[in-house]
């Protein structure tokens, strides 16, 4: 049993090191995809951070930590097992350090940009790493230009944005605690004389911004799931249409689309036609320039569309 556990995580790691060479945080190991199912593992530094999602997993928990730290050289194990997918299993919720402590704020970096993950209270595991090459493809299109980040979060997106030469960056999220760390993620990177972030709803803002007659250059969409079940697609592509037709309407023309949904109920060709739905409504006739998923280091498991889960459209408008 220990050689199996060790080999497929020993291959894991091995992709990692391949796939994810420039930066410190990237998901190491991605359930299913690599042959370890419940198990969920990401790398931000030298902490590892893990959910055991299964009874299986579980049980080996303080084995597959003392693995981690062999394997993969992290110096750190935090569990991040408050899921709570766990309590179908009977399994408790728990969050702290399985091997190691200290500052659970821990700094990374992707490409240029640098930011601090806070792994005890974050999302998931503290971090959305499957979004990173997304990031920099989007940034590709900002030089000299006006960024508006809906649903903002981190900051990230525009933050890599701005990196790339942005003329101004405008973020806007529904929560406080976002909205500071963002403009924190600005300060790091010393953009934050062109970053400037608010806390708003983006179905009530977007409107807003219509109506004064802002325009935007570049314009990203990354909001939360809105679909986490089949019975909730039908309503969830009306929310994403609502937010893609808004987004649309801001843009200049010539300008420049990224969107995005985390949804895996919602398909890629469902998605694709609700963002041209979209356009037609908003009277904005677009191109597709790229059709983009979730980075490498989130493998796609042949036989399990599960698996691959992110959609990431960048389009551009006449």
């Amino acid at each position: 049993m220990r050689r199996f556990f060790v080999s497929r995580l020993r291959a894991a790691v091995a992709l990692r090191r391949m796939v994810a060479p420039r930066t410190n945080a990237c998901r190491l190991v991605y359930g299913e995809s690599d042959l370890l199912p419940g198990l969920v593992v990401d790398r931000f530094d030298d902490v590892a951070v893990m959910q055991t999602l299964g009874y299986g997993m579980d049980v080996r928990k303080d084995f597959l930590g003392a693995l981690l730290v062999r394997e993969a050289g992290v110096r750190r194990v935090y569990l991040r097992n408050d899921a709570k997918s766990r309590t179908l299993e009977g399994l408790p919720l728990f969050k702290g350090f399985l091997s190691g402590e200290g500052d659970t704020a821990v700094p990374i970096h992707e490409g240029p940009a640098r930011f601090v993950v806070e792994i005890a209270e974050g999302q998931k595991t503290g971090w959305f790493c499957d979004q990173r090459e997304n990031r920099l493809a989007a940034a590709l299109y900002a030089k000299h230009k006006t960024v508006l980040e809906a649903f903002c979060h981190t900051g990230a997106f525009g933050i890599q944005a701005a990196l790339a030469g942005a003329q101004s960056v405008e973020g806007l999220d529904v929560s406080a605690a976002a909205v500071a760390l963002a403009e924190s993620h600005a300060i790091r990177n010393e953009v934050a004389e062109r970053c400037r972030y608010r806390q708003a709803d983006a179905f009530d803002e977007l409107p807003a911004l219509e109506q004064q007659g802002r325009r935007y250059d570049l314009v990203i969409l990354d909001p939360p799931a809105f679909a986490r079940s089949k019975q909730a697609v039908a309503h969830a592509l009306a929310g994403y249409k609502q937010v893609n037709l808004r987004g649309l309407r801001l843009l200049r023309p010539g300008g420049v689309l990224v969107t995005c949904s985390c949804s895996h109920p919602i398909s890629e060709q469902d998605f694709w036609a609700m963002v041209q739905a979209a356009a037609r409504d908003a009277g904005r006739p677009i191109r597709l320039l790229e059709q983009r998923s979730q980075g490498p280091d989130h493998p796609v498991l042949a036989g399990m569309p599960e698996t691959r889960y992110l959609k990431c459209l960048i389009v551009q408008t006449f």
